[in-house]
């Protein structure tokens, strides 16, 4: 059935689709998607903070240096620049709707709210709500979301595909209702705020991460996916086997948390100068070869030494969570390994998330704006999905007529595909992604995970040749699909670079490296 048509059509509830709501509504009707799974994504759970030059000993260049060295010389300067320069002006805005960011009271602070610093930053610069600073910033975002009166919450729908028409514009999405029945939702601009791709991998930092439907449904239009192969592995995230996965913040390191094997020796300053401060690529590969070394499971972080005060005081989230799963982190150091964090890849656009596609546009994760290069500086991610929401959100407010086209038809299926059959797909996907395309990748691991991935991308086709479409089926296409790209553009770099660590290829092989870029037909049939 055709829902209606709607306005600006916002597809994700994290940070980014949250702003981009906010900053459009006073000028455009906003329809927002945003399931309850949007809750447990990985904006919430956003524990370090946002990176802004906000203390008087710091600056835009130095800010702007360090995120180009830690994405190891693939960053488009001008999208850093950009970034950092409206950096300040975003946590204004902030502050403004009442984000009950963590106040600093010492006598001698230079600015009225605590900075932290944290991996790749040379200065204290990352503003936070004690350690829980995604979810301060997305409750009070949603509660201003939901007293507005021109945004239309819709927690009933889930996007399974874009609506394309015959020009080569996006008119909306095609979504399904929790009963499985079909809404095609027509706008005249759409907004992909659909979170990463950490869930190609089995083991990540957040409950219910994404596995880059959005992006795999820009591609299905047209649209120009870059640097997929760059995935960030976060350092530290909690071992523990029976239980869900929990992130242990980059700002436990950046308050004094030292990096211990099983022996209970420091191994990172033989490794870094900055030692625990090392950008995340260098600290997770080093965690990932001191395992492999002692052959354990895991590392420990150690922060017994800042006192159980120091403790209950920077980290109260993390020492009430740690505590509930039997750990008390002031007299035990916490065991760490490292899991699937953020996507630096997605889906290109400008600086106003424009993509490829007239009328579709992506900010957040989804999208790959440039600023992170080869490898995610800590803590620039939750500033990228302000800064890209707030100038997309400018440019919608400016959008001219949308196109009038034919739309392009689709068909279904009426055979319901069991669940049980979509499980083991995905968890072999997962198992590949996790062994052949994780931290450290080989010549002969990612031709193995081609293979097989390109035998699990066939197994599905035929399902979904009569199939009657449901929730699981669409992510599960999509991710496979996004899954084989990855694997593609990992071959293709012939260097080793920030997040793509290959033992068989120079380092920095290319002086002048170029992102990579890919669309869906380049997807190999076979």
């Amino acid at each position: 059935m055709t829902d209606g048509n709607h306005d600006v059509l916002v597809i994700g509830g994290g940070v980014a689709g949250l702003v981009l709501a906010l900053e459009v509504a006073d000028h455009r009707r906003v329809t927002l998607l945003r399931p309850a799974s949007d809750d447990q994504g990985a904006s919430r759970w956003a524990q370090g903070g946002i990176a802004a030059v906000l203390s008087p000993q710091d600056d835009i260049e130095a800010h702007v240096a360090d995120t180009l060295v830690a994405g190891d010389g693939l960053c488009d300067e001008a999208a850093v620049r950009f970034t950092v320069e409206q950096g300040p002006s975003a946590i204004e805005w902030l502050l403004s709707l009442g984000v009950p960011f963590t106040p600093d009271e010492s006598p001698e602070a230079g600015y009225p709210y605590h900075l932290t610093r944290e991996g790749g930053h040379g200065a204290r610069r990352i503003i936070h709500a004690d350690d829980a600073t995604g979810r301060a910033v997305v409750e009070t975002l949603r509660r201003h979301v939901e007293a507005h009166p021109r945004i239309t919450l819709r927690g009933d729908l889930t996007a399974i595909g874009l609506i394309g028409d015959t020009e080569g514009h996006c008119r909306g999405a095609r979504c399904l209702d929790a009963d499985g029945r079909l809404h095609a939702l027509l706008a005249a601009d759409t907004v992909l705020a659909t979170g990463g791709a950490s869930g190609l991998y089995r083991h990540t930092t957040s409950p219910q991460p994404a596995s880059g439907e959005g992006m795999m449904m820009a591609a299905e239009l047209g649209a120009e996916l870059m640097n997929l192969e760059f995935q960030q592995f976060h350092p530290t995230c909690l071992f523990d086997p029976d239980g869900p996965a929990f992130l242990i913040s980059e700002a436990v390191r950046g308050e004094g948390g030292r990096l211990l094997n099983a022996a209970g020796e420091r191994f990172m300053p033989g490794i870094d100068p900055r030692s625990e401060l090392a950008p995340r690529d260098v600290v997770a590969r080093a965690i990932d070869a001191e395992m492999q070394r002692t052959n354990t499971d895991h590392v420990f972080l150690d922060i017994r030494h800042l006192g159980e005060a120091a403790i209950r005081h920077h980290f109260p989230t993390i020492h009430a969570h740690c505590a509930g799963r039997g750990l008390d982190i002031a007299r035990q150091p916490i065991p760490v390994v490292p899991a699937a964090h953020y996507s630096c890849g997605g889906v290109s656009t400008d600086h106003d998330g424009a993509t490829t596609v007239p009328r579709l546009h992506a900010i957040g994760e989804v999208a790959c704006t440039g600023l992170h290069g080869a490898n995610r500086m800590a803590s620039n991610s939750l500033l990228e999905c302000l800064v890209y929401a707030r100038s997309c959100a400018k440019r919608l407010r400016e959008a001219e007529a949308s196109s009038t086209a034919a739309l392009l038809p689709v068909r279904f299926g009426d055979r319901v595909e069991p669940s049980t059959s979509l499980d083991a797909i995905r968890e072999a996907m997962r198992q590949v992604m996790s062994a052949r395309v994780a931290i450290v990748r080989t010549d002969q691991g990612l031709d193995e995970a081609a293979r097989e991935l390109a035998r699990l991308h066939r197994d599905l086709a035929r399902r979904m040749e009569d199939a009657t479409p449901s929730v699981a089926l669409s992510n599960l296409w999509h991710a496979l699909r996004l899954a084989r790209l990855t694997v593609a553009a990992a071959r293709a770099r012939r260097e080793s670079r920030g997040l793509h660590f290959n033992p068989g290829c120079a380092v920095h092989a290319d002086a002048s490296p170029h992102p990579s870029r890919l669309h869906l037909a380049d997807l190999d049939p076979r």
